[in-house]
């Protein structure tokens, strides 16, 4: 059951991150073009993507693609190690970023909740709250730290990771 659930949050997260990945493209492109065309940039470009969309396409995607495999690792042990210390560097494998992972979950929650209860503002051609900005690094590592004790600590995975 959590398996699923985290497979779900985890792929709504991804469609959120890869959104976010068109939005950018878009609204650069659409800059360039009307820069070009109309002299007139597009103004709430550059703080849109700056605060919101390039911290949310960077985060937002990490645990689904983590579960998919599609991050660039550097092995340095052998694939498979038998018997127990095989299974200890396995669980180290894991734990150890979620431990990592962790730490920039708390304290990146507590700049973003220091944020939103101050009401932290980027002034611009809009005011830009940027507590809300801030949220996504948490959420996008926090799912992540789920998915690596989760793998941890189920013995099929871990052997397999």
């Amino acid at each position: 059951m959590f398996e699923k659930v985290l497979s779900k949050v985890e792929d709504v997260l991804h469609l959120a991150g890869c959104l976010s990945l068109v939005t950018v493209a878009v609204l650069i492109n659409g800059d360039i073009l009307l820069r070009l065309i109309a002299n007139r940039p597009v103004q709430i470009q550059f703080e849109l993507t700056e605060l919101y969309l390039m911290p949310a396409l960077a985060t937002l995607s990490l645990s689904r693609v983590f579960r998919d495999g599609g991050h660039l690792a550097l092995e340095f042990t052998p694939e498979r190690l038998p018997g127990v210390f095989g299974m200890v560097i396995a669980k180290l494998r894991l734990l150890l970023p979620a431990a990592f992972f962790a730490a920039v979950t708390i304290m990146s929650g507590k700049f973003a909740f220091g944020a939103l209860a101050h009401g932290d503002v980027e002034y611009g051609v809009i005011d830009w709250p940027l507590g809300w900005a801030y949220a996504v690094v948490p959420l996008g590592c926090g799912v992540l730290v789920l998915r690596l004790l989760h793998d941890a600590l189920n013995p099929r995975v871990a052997a397999d990771t």
